[in-house]
């Protein structure tokens, strides 16, 4: 009896302090995102009041050296390209998770699961090598040059794959097994079971899974660069080349000064702003009711 009330004291001590462990990683996380938020207002803050935030939207295109700082080409391409990569990415995600769940064989689906997440783990730099020496050329071969705004697309729907299988995945893994019963009682079959009960079940941790996924593509940055072109020109092909915001920041950021300087880290404000919306929504998702 003593040994039990021992044992019992022992866990409730290592869950508290397991409990103020957490509370602490989780204020310095939200710490080092108040930091790096206010770093960025600082930086660009001069070029803000001096020059005014709608000129970053409005001026005739992006040339600092003779004050004109219009960011909007580059704003659109960088929506432009991660939409088009969700659009890739998500319906081959949802379907690799579905034929992990109800398809493949066990022993199968384990190896597809771990093949998914190697895939998550390459860098993006490896991504942006094999888009530069195998796709651009591909793609150069019916419309030249190649560097365009559909190799990032693709390049960047192949890095956010992972993001959304796993995500789906994980989300299917928790629709309660009676909605299956269920379905098998009224007489569904494996494909409307499926699409009827179970995507409808976890749509909400799904779309926040993918919201994720658009977050990350959108704060990509070398893999793109490398398979864009670099133009800062607004997108009206698929096979224009174009510039993003990371990439126009990896680019000069290293020689630029003054104000040219300060508008680079607006960029970085910009990204930061949507990335924090789309991070939020989909919290607001995957908090809210998820099955159902």
């Amino acid at each position: 009896m003593i040994s039990s009330k021992s044992s019992f004291s022992f866990l409730w001590r290592n869950d508290k302090i397991l409990g103020r462990v957490l509370w602490a990683s989780a204020c310095l996380s939200t710490a080092l995102l108040i930091l790096i938020a206010m770093f960025l207002v600082k930086e660009s803050w001069p070029v803000l009041t001096s020059i005014g935030i709608t000129r970053f939207i409005t001026d005739a295109g992006w040339y600092p050296l003779e004050k004109l700082f219009g960011l909007a080409p580059m704003l659109g391409a960088t929506v432009i390209v991660s939409t088009l990569a969700v659009l890739i990415a998500a319906p081959l995600g949802i379907a690799s998770a579905i034929f992990c769940s109800f398809i493949a064989p066990r022993r199968i689906a384990q190896a597809y699961r771990s093949l998914i997440a190697l895939l998550a783990g390459i860098p993006s730099v490896a991504y942006g090598l094999w888009g530069l020496t195998v796709l651009v050329p591909l793609i150069g071969q019916f419309q030249p040059p190649g560097a365009s705004l559909l190799a990032a697309s693709l390049i960047l729907s192949l890095m956010i794959l992972p993001t959304i299988a796993l995500t789906t995945d994980a989300a299917i893994s928790t629709v309660p097994k009676s909605y299956l019963q269920g379905a098998t009682a009224l007489g569904l079959t494996r494909e409307a079971t499926i699409i009827k009960v179970i995507l409808p079940a976890a749509r909400a941790s799904i779309g926040a899974g993918i919201l994720l996924a658009a977050a990350r593509a959108l704060g990509e940055t070398m893999a793109v660069l490398m398979v864009a072109g670099n133009v800062v020109q607004f997108p009206t092909s698929l096979f224009d080349p174009m510039r993003t915001l990371t990439a126009n920041m990896a680019l000069e950021m290293a020689y630029a000064t003054g104000d040219h300087r300060a508008s680079l880290f607006v960029s970085g404000l910009m990204l930061t702003a949507i990335v924090m919306a789309l991070a939020t929504l989909a919290w607001r998702l995957s908090g809210g009711r998820v099955h159902g």
